[in-house]
């Protein structure tokens, strides 16, 4: 049965090098599934900028993205063409003052997880804060109410069920990082361990 749902592309430029592709959408998870509700959801903002917290009807107020990219996982599959809406990190990124000497983030989710960016990968094209999935509210079982979405990264960087951002001077590792996973994860190079 597997078989049928993975698919080989070698001739596909869009998909990276030891991927298969998928129709469905995988859902892959470690620890139990947090559960928050849009009234009780919160961003937090802190470290190397000026704290503050955006609630849900905050970020429903600043501008929003549709945008329509591949998603890779570090697990050996690909989906291409997820279309997504929220707000871009550049968007979002006029509404912080992040300190300029700030050179990288961690994304901190309810339930724990964390995981590292630099400041370029952070504000690249494409990435953003994510509510939509298909143009319906993200299941929470796909990260919602609220995750991000890092393109050009494995999935990993796209944290689910985001709570925080924190801007830090230095890198440093967040979960899968800490558990051998390579430190940025770009899928067209294979950054899948370190």
């Amino acid at each position: 049965m597997l078989g049928n749902i993975f698919r080989k592309e070698p001739t596909n430029p869009k998909v990276p090098a030891g991927q298969s592709v998928t129709d469905r959408f995988p859902i892959m998870t470690y620890g139990p599934t947090p559960r928050v509700s849009q009234e009780d959801f919160e961003l937090r903002i802190f470290g190397l900028a000026k704290e503050r917290s955006f609630s849900w009807r905050d970020l429903m107020a600043l501008p929003q993205t549709d945008m329509t990219k591949d998603f890779h996982c570090v697990t050996h599959w690909s989906k291409m063409d997820v279309s997504w809406t929220g707000v871009l990190t550049t968007e979002l990124t006029k509404h912080l003052e992040p300190d300029s000497s700030a050179t990288h983030v961690m994304f901190h989710c309810y339930g724990g997880y964390t995981t590292n960016l630099s400041i370029e990968d952070f504000l690249a094209e494409n990435c953003m804060v994510a509510h939509k999935l298909g143009g319906k509210d993200i299941a929470v079982e796909h990260g919602g109410p609220v995750r991000t979405i890092i393109p050009h990264l494995y999935a990993w960087k796209s944290a689910k069920w985001l709570s925080g951002i924190e801007f830090m001077r230095g890198d440093k590792p967040g979960f899968w990082e800490r558990n051998g996973y390579h430190m940025r994860g770009d899928p067209f190079k294979e950054e899948r361990y370190s």
